[in-house]
């Protein structure tokens, strides 16, 4: 099994090293761990959690093959903040900020940044309460947190001063996409995901707000 889900992750990533499949199936072992006792993820989707959570969250990585400063909103169970910060233990200089509101799952990622000796920080606060304190990241990410008009006024310190948004959305993107126009100008580009044909990552750049 341990080797399929390895073919699986080097489908969607230029490399990895062995080290860093077996932190990433470390990893699942230590999420199904405390999922059990604090619910990181939805029971319906633990049976695939291999490729619908690590495997969906690993293909961002090389969507921004030269970022070293990620950003993760709404971290939750760690998707796809720890994946991130496990991968970019291959990228000099590498680190991500993780931000998670809950305590509980705030709790969970740093363990398990810890344990993996892998490059980011957690912030257990609100993302509007970390504005100041994260600056400059290059790219960042969100998974399953909010709507494409409520990502933008979250993440609008960062993403008007040149940071880059790499979005994973479902099969209802493109509703959110024409609504978001309403009130943001943006430049966008759509790339298909490689785990789920219903599902899209926006990447953004440029964003503003729209002249009234």
């Amino acid at each position: 099994m341990s080797t399929e889900k390895a073919r699986r992750l080097q489908e969607v990533l230029s490399t990895v090293s062995r080290e860093t499949v077996d932190n990433l199936l470390d990893f699942e072992t230590l999420f199904r761990k405390w999922s059990a006792a604090i619910n990181l993820a939805s029971p319906s989707t633990l049976d695939n959690l291999w490729e619908r959570h690590i495997v969906d969250s690993a293909q961002l990585f090389d969507m921004a093959p030269a970022a070293t400063k990620w950003l993760d909103l709404g971290s939750g169970g760690g998707f796809p903040g720890v994946i991130l910060a496990i991968l970019l233990k291959q990228r000099p200089g590498g680190t991500i900020d993780l931000v998670e509101s809950n305590g509980k799952k705030a709790a969970f990622l740093r363990t398990a940044l810890g344990q993996f000796s892998a490059p980011g920080a957690v912030h257990a606060a609100r993302i509007d309460a970390v504005w100041p304190k994260i600056r400059d990241p290059q790219v960042v990410t969100a998974r399953a947190l909010a709507s494409l008009s409520d990502l933008f006024v979250l993440a609008e310190p960062w993403l008007t001063t040149g940071a880059v948004a790499l979005f994973q959305k479902g099969r209802d993107y493109r509703r959110e996409i024409e609504e978001s126009r309403y009130g943001w100008s943006f430049d966008l580009v759509e790339r298909a995901s490689m785990v789920d044909r219903d599902s899209v990552v926006l990447q953004i750049s440029n964003l503003r707000r729209a002249e009234p």
